[in-house]
């Protein structure tokens, strides 16, 4: 039937908003009869201990996972040869654009804003060499589409711009976009469940996926966890992992039991979650955590009042 996956990047703890997609990956997986499976995508930031930590916190909350783990920096001889099939069929050309360079030059015509324009898409050979000698250049896909159109579970029908994104990082590494979307079809993941912040890199992705000759995944872009500001979630908003609310005399499926009546549904555990689980009845709109009430309302009564 396929696969779903939670893919957290081991740069520190999860907090109860990256817990909470965990959660809602787990019950898409399952209601729908896939295998759940984790991936650690450690290609960029790297904390020592935070892998660990992660995989913890997840059995903390009863999640478990089908298959072996997959770490990105375990697979970088398969990022290699994909980047070299693509530069041989010509669909990959050098960048020596900055940040700030592709800020100044604007986005092409009828393209999103911060959209690659192309600059160095044409370059001679001659460009190229002495552009080279001041900067190390980032491989780009020449991207043969501006847009592309995905089907999401929450947002429906979203088109999205494709631009010539980045393959490989200027420093050697594999970029993101690259990096998932070989990752998901190796391992037969054909459901995508993650944060809403991601729903405009899935055109990007899928437009890959289908150069690629892979099954383009379902999506399913979920609501953000935010702070009263409307601001991701952060160190500075307090207790908002499971560490520092357990911490405070909580226990872990009390948490667990809190993040699914989030989503409306009951709270017991997760296979009676499950059974009620219905993605059409999904709040559409952000979590709004407010860290000391989750304490406050999540404490024994004894601990509450002292």
């Amino acid at each position: 039937m396929g696969a779903g996956r939670f893919a957290p990047s081991p740069s520190g703890r999860l907090h109860i908003g990256n817990l909470r997609t965990a959660v809602l990956a787990w019950l898409f997986a399952h209601s729908t009869g896939r295998d759940y499976l984790l991936r650690v995508e450690d290609l960029d930031r790297v904390r020592a201990g935070s892998e660990d930590e992660q995989l913890a916190e997840l059995k903390a909350l009863g999640l478990s996972f089908d298959g072996t783990m997959v770490r990105q920096s375990d697979r970088l001889p398969v990022y290699r040869a994909i980047v070299d099939d693509l530069k041989a069929q010509g669909l990959v050309y050098e960048c020596f654009c900055s940040r700030k360079d592709i800020a100044e030059a604007g986005s092409a015509p009828h393209a999103a804003p911060g959209s690659y324009p192309g600059t160095c898409r044409n370059l001679t050979e001659e460009e190229r060499a002495e552009k080279a000698r001041h900067r190390p250049a980032a491989l780009r896909l020449r991207a043969e589409a501006n847009v592309f159109t995905v089907q999401d579970e929450l947002a429906g029908s979203y088109t999205g711009t494709v631009d010539d994104f980045v393959l490989v990082r200027n420093d050697g590494a594999p970029a993101y976009n690259l990096a998932v979307v070989v990752d998901d079809a190796a391992s037969g993941i054909d459901q995508v469940v993650r944060g809403d912040d991601l729903l405009s890199s899935a055109p990007r992705q899928a437009y890959l996926a289908q150069l690629l000759g892979y099954t383009v995944p379902t999506y399913a872009h979920v609501p953000l966890a935010l702070n009263e500001k409307g601001q991701r979630l952060a160190k500075r908003d307090g207790a908002v992992t499971l560490e520092e609310i357990t911490e405070q005399g909580v226990h872990p499926a009390e948490i667990r039991a809190f993040l699914l009546e989030s989503l409306g549904l009951p709270g017991q555990d997760l296979q009676a979650a499950l059974e009620a689980f219905d993605p059409a009845a999904l709040p559409r709109e952000p979590w709004i955590v407010r860290p000391e009430n989750i304490v406050q309302q999540l404490m024994p009564p004894a601990s509450r009042n002292r």
